[in-house]
């Protein structure tokens, strides 16, 4: 039985994990929180607590991926607001771990804000040119994974991540103003992430990198409007007196290669 350890079992790898079992494989997962130890555990995942720092190392780590071919890196950067976390130091003081582990292969799921917002579409080969701390952060790790030949590695660049408990559209109910109404959406559903991971291990698709959005790209404002009728909520109102700014993504690289077909697109 194949083992896979998944550093970062929440929103998506937790599910992806028990997908993962289901077909065959054995899980080691991580979680920063105590509490949640308990729940991978009664799922089946071997639960390891594991934050990654940039100048500690994690008690656990050398257990987290012993005997692991695939390791899953499925952390994002937190930049947000105050936070001043430095996520290149944390991925360069965990790589190390990685070439004396067991595992060969890294899948790390990063997402399309490594890309410069410009009226064009972006596929693989567009030279990526991240504008906010977040994305800046995100390329320098996926380079430092791409370039260390003691593994191979897959890139996801993913869009921005919904379910049908996570949507952005709850975020802008009522509100009013919003920029770039003309700009692209940009979206993939968890299931979508999910079964795009399983692809990429069976057909053993390594060294490249793949951007990962649903091949559906209305406007923000049709699309946010309908979301918000659909589910009974407020429509936002958006700024129509500036031009609006907004890449599109191309998947048409990932769909190629693995012969994905999107089951969600919005």
């Amino acid at each position: 039985m194949k083992q896979i350890s998944i550093l970062g079992c929440g929103w998506l790898g937790l599910p992806l994990a028990k997908n993962l079992l289901q077909n065959g494989y054995s899980i080691k997962g991580s979680t920063t929180t105590e509490s949640k130890l308990e729940i991978l555990k009664n799922e089946g995942i071997s639960p390891f607590l594991i934050s990654l720092k940039a100048n500690d190392i994690p008690r656990d780590i050398v257990d987290f991926l012993e005997n692991s071919e695939i390791l899953i890196i499925n952390i994002p950067p937190k930049l947000r607001g105050n936070s001043e976390e430095n996520f290149v130091a944390k991925m360069e003081n965990f790589i190390p771990f990685i070439e004396k582990s067991s595992v060969k292969k890294v899948i790390f799921v990063s997402s399309t804000s490594v890309y410069a917002d410009e009226n064009e579409l972006i596929t693989e080969e567009t030279p990526p040119k991240p504008e906010t701390e977040s994305g800046k952060q995100l390329l320098i790790s996926e380079n430092l994974l791409l370039n260390n030949s003691n593994f191979q590695t897959t890139i996801l660049r993913f869009g921005g991540l919904i379910s049908e408990d996570r949507h952005p559209i709850k975020f802008l109910v009522g509100r009013n103003n919003i920029e770039n109404p003309d700009a692209p959406i940009n979206l993939i559903h968890q299931s979508d992430c999910i079964e795009i991971i399983q692809k990429i291990i069976e057909k053993e698709v390594w060294n490249t990198v793949f951007n990962a959005v649903a091949p559906f790209h209305p406007n923000r404002k049709k699309y946010y409007t309908e979301k918000a009728l659909e589910l009974n909520l407020v429509p936002p109102q958006f700024n129509e007196n500036q031009p609006s700014v907004g890449k599109t993504v191309s998947s048409n690289k990932l769909i190629t290669v693995l012969t994905y077909e999107f089951k969600k697109l919005g």
